[in-house]
Order: C-alpha cells, then structure tokens, then sequence
C-alpha cells in the first residue's frame, strides 16, 4: 500500500504545482485553496509511504514523479518547449523512478 501512497502523493504533486502557477502568487482565490489542499494531501501521503519505504527512494520517487508529470503537463496544457533533448531527459528521468522501484526490492541487502 505505501507505495500506492507514494504514487499517489506524486500526482498530487503534479496538481499542485500546476495550481501554484494558476494561483499567481496566492491572488487568485480558488487555485490558491486547491493548491493548499493538494499540498496537506500530497505531504500526508508521502508521509504515510515513509512508514514503509526507505526516505531516500521514497523522496526521489516522489519528486521525480512531480518534476517528470508537471513538465509533461507543461508541455501539453502549457505550450512549453518539447524539444529533443527536454524529452529525452524526460524519458530518462521516468527510467530512473522505475529502476529506483525495482531496486527497491525486499530482496536486497542494504
């Protein structure tokens, strides 16, 4: 289950940065309030995948997850650039949250 939680916390990550954006400083009322509860949700989440999964891949993961999804999000809702290199880093970055997750088996020796 945590590490539902820990996906979980991702993707709201990605939502409240994109309301960070659209809440332009914390003027504009309602993007600021979802972003505020996107925020509690996102970190209680993550906390709660902390009771299982070790801090270190646990926060990579996290912000991996948040930094990959809110650029894609940029991309596509934003016009933001999409070139070569942004998606082949984008590519690689996705690559490394998996591999974090497969090396994170219960299997290993720390």
């Amino acid at each position: 289950m945590a590490w539902v939680y820990l996906l979980i916390a991702g993707v709201t990550e990605i939502i409240w940065a994109i309301g960070l954006k659209e809440a332009h400083g914390f003027t504009v009322l309602l993007p600021s309030i979802v972003t505020i509860i996107f925020i509690v949700v996102s970190f209680f989440l993550f906390a709660k995948a902390l009771e299982a999964i070790p801090i270190g891949t646990a926060y990579a993961i996290f912000t991996g997850i948040g930094a990959a999804g809110t650029a894609v999000v940029g991309i596509v809702f934003f016009a933001e650039g999409a070139g070569v290199g942004k998606l082949f880093f984008l590519v690689l970055l996705l690559v490394g949250i998996v591999g974090l997750k497969l090396a994170d088996g219960k299997g290993e020796t720390d």
